[in-house]
């Protein structure tokens, strides 16, 4: 008959250390893939019932801000709404504010040069607006 042991601190650290590896090794397979759900340029993005899908041609509904942003759809500068604008990174409530009083008094955006003169908006808020919005 073989005697058993009890293990030691040393072989219970090891028994340790491999369920940790096991438990990567599961957890990397069951994981996610990293890859963008949809495969299409953003413009193709077309909303239906509150699901993006990628088809081509005119916009079922339109997206909501904060979903049409996640997937790189751009925001019209002239048309979005205060809470819209808010959702940008870098815009906060009190910019968002100003800028759409901005706008009104304006008439609305013709250039970034007059997005630019709105008091609040430097030069990181406006490369951070570029890229969230356009003018049309």
């Amino acid at each position: 008959m073989v005697a058993v042991t009890p293990l030691t601190r040393t072989g219970w650290l090891g028994v340790v250390a491999l369920l940790c590896l096991a438990a990567g090794v599961a957890l990397r397979l069951w994981w996610p893939s990293s890859r963008p759900a949809l495969d299409c340029p953003p413009e193709e993005v077309r909303w239906k019932d509150g699901v993006a899908r990628c088809e081509g041609g005119p916009p079922l509904t339109p997206a909501p801000a904060g979903a049409g942003l996640t997937v790189g759809l751009k925001l019209d500068l002239n048309r979005a709404t205060e809470h819209e604008l808010g959702l940008v990174p870098g815009i906060g409530p009190k910019l968002a504010r100003e800028l759409v009083s901005a706008r009104g008094a304006r008439g609305g955006f013709k250039s970034w040069d007059e997005v630019d003169d709105v008091p609040g908006v430097g030069g990181a808020k406006l490369e951070a607006l570029r890229s969230a919005a356009e003018i049309r």
